[in-house]
């Protein structure tokens, strides 16, 4: 490709890359994620970099991963030849499609789309965007094929011009970010050898993941200079059930869980305060019982998670404030359900009975612990659910583990237990007490102001990226104390999810998000606007990457 892309302009490079990307279907879990990496590879082979330096350019296979995905790293030492590198990140695996309905096939023809969208009735604003030709539509063209188009594109100027480099860049290309983040977990322990093998110093990741405005009207393109975490707080309820007919005497786990919800889903007391962020409640995604099939007696257990961000937050403090809630759900729930109770006895003059309205809230650690105070043996459970079990779908697993001790305990009473399930992202951002962290955000603004005032675009940054990334991977500011209440309620999390946490603490890698700008990832109507992703930042990422390589080279 390289002889189509050499007389063309960085934009024209950006977008004739993003279109072939977005192409390429690599949804989530598919083998499109291996082969739009072996692609970008082939693309690559074409530099005449690579050509003369074909060791600086590599595939990893993901250690383990069922899905068989790789991670791409490609190097461009600069010719000063110094050890400060600057990682540039990007992810290309996509959500699915089936939100196009009957566009589906066309999910991928960014042309066809553009098409569709440019005599679209139903959307005013989206039908003159298609119109202007200044939107590129696409699964994948938001998030974030066009942000590892950019990537590849400033890595071909780089490599034809070491010169402006005082240091290093490394490429870093990788799947699954769109759900377990195995792609950047698995390339953490090929960051390491490569960092010790030439004796490299990573002064930042660059990840051009999407932005988007982020209310009506809003005209600033956003630079994060963090990213922020995320648990997956899980509670699995356990009631009475009772026969329809005596519905009264029973405790149903699907009225606690949708109080749960009531209390915790969207409720922006429990969102951290941080003034000039854009800071986000828990939201529920999952929430059902455990029948299998209509019947006519009550759930005897029902299921729900949540999406938790983390943004200062340690994952001690979310427990913290989730048990208290829960417990506070639980009390008022018992108050209602033996309101009823006696309502029912004096409407109907029926004698009452002995029933305990009790629910206890408890954390799957504390769980484990009663077991074993009873001499059960949990460790056996939880082998034969392993051994046992045929779902691949993380939380399920964690469910039945869960579900399995509880079947152990003879007492069966009402009780919530409260576990965490994968992932678990940590917070990565810029500390006011670190005087690289500070010497970073100055550099960072210092190249905005310059060209937001070459370019006329109003730039604003940000602490937290909102929406997730990978550069979470990259450093993790808690302690082997704060993180203690999160690994010790993560079932079995060393087999299922064993993220490397001293890897992680060790890299200490702060990640800035220079994003492509465009509206609507994640939904059928995605698209990149190209004015600004394809020629605007460029010019950001390259001269943020030269200026932080200057400025680092002689600290």
């Amino acid at each position: 490709m390289y002889h189509q892309l050499r007389s063309l302009s960085t934009k024209e490079q950006v977008e004739k890359i993003t279109r072939h990307l977005v192409g390429i279907n690599s949804i989530n879990s598919t083998d499109g994620e291996a082969a739009i990496v072996e692609e970008i590879k082939r693309l690559l082979d074409t530099f005449p970099y690579f050509q003369q330096h074909a060791n600086h350019l590599w595939i990893q296979d993901v250690k383990g991963d069922s899905s068989g995905r790789k991670n791409l790293f490609a190097f461009v030492e600069g010719a000063a030849q110094t050890k400060e590198t600057v990682i540039y990140q990007a992810h290309i695996d996509t959500v699915g499609v089936e939100d196009f309905g009957l566009l589906k096939d066309k999910a991928f023809s960014p042309d066809a789309l553009e098409a569709f969208f440019r005599s679209y009735e139903y959307d005013e604003e989206l039908k003159q965007q298609a119109q202007s030709g200044d939107w590129l539509f696409g699964r994948g063209a938001l998030d974030m094929k066009s942000g590892a188009a950019v990537h590849i594109a400033n890595l071909l100027y780089f490599s034809e011009h070491p010169e402006e480099l005082s240091g290093n860049i490394l490429l870093v290309i990788n799947g699954d970010e769109e759900s377990e983040h195995k792609g950047i977990t698995g390339a953490l322990s090929e960051l390491k050898r490569i960092q010790h093998k030439h004796q490299l110093e990573y002064i930042v990741a660059i990840n051009t993941d999407f932005t988007t405005p982020l209310y009506d009207g809003d005209v600033n393109k956003y630079v994060y200079t963090g990213t922020a975490g995320k648990i997956l707080p899980s509670f699995f309820i356990y009631g009475r059930e009772a026969h329809v007919g005596d519905t009264l005497a029973g405790i149903d786990p699907n009225f606690i869980a949708a109080k749960i919800t009531e209390r915790i889903h969207n409720n922006y007391e429990l969102a951290e305060t941080i003034p000039g962020e854009y800071v986000l409640p828990p939201t529920c995604l999952y929430q059902r019982d455990t029948k299998q099939q209509y019947t006519v007696q009550t759930a005897s257990s029902s299921q729900l998670y949540f999406n938790y961000f983390l943004f200062e937050a340690t994952p001690e403090e979310a427990l913290d404030q989730l048990l208290s809630e829960t417990q506070n759900v639980c009390s008022e729930a018992e108050q209602y359900l033996q309101k009823q109770f006696h309502a029912f006895i004096e409407k109907t003059g029926y004698p009452t009975r002995d029933l305990s309205w009790e629910i206890e809230v408890t954390t799957y650690s504390e769980f484990v612990a009663y077991l074993e105070d009873k001499v059960i043996d949990t460790r056996a459970a939880i082998n034969q659910v392993l051994a046992d079990s045929e779902t691949s779908e993380l939380r399920e697993l964690n469910f039945e583990i869960v579900s399995a001790l509880q079947e152990l305990d003879p007492n069966k009473k009402a009780r919530v237990i409260l576990f965490f399930a994968p992932p678990f992202l940590p917070h990565n951002y810029l500390k006011e007490e670190s005087t690289r962290d500070q010497h970073i955000k100055k550099s960072v603004e210092s190249v905005i102001e310059a060209v937001g005032e070459e370019t006329g675009e109003t730039f604003a940054v940000k602490k937290f990226f909102p929406y997730l990334a990978d550069g979470s991977f990259l450093s993790s500011h808690e302690t082997e104390e704060q993180l203690t209440p999160l690994l010790e309620n993560l079932p079995e999390w060393e087999k299922l999810y064993n993220v490397p946490f001293a890897t992680i603490k060790e890299f200490n890698l702060p990640s800035i998000n220079m994003g492509v700008y465009g509206k609507d990832g994640h939904k059928w109507t995605e698209r990149v606007y190209k004015p600004y992703s394809f020629e605007t930042l460029p010019i950001l990422v390259k001269q943020t990457t030269k200026h932080l390589l200057n400025e680092f080279c002689v600290v």
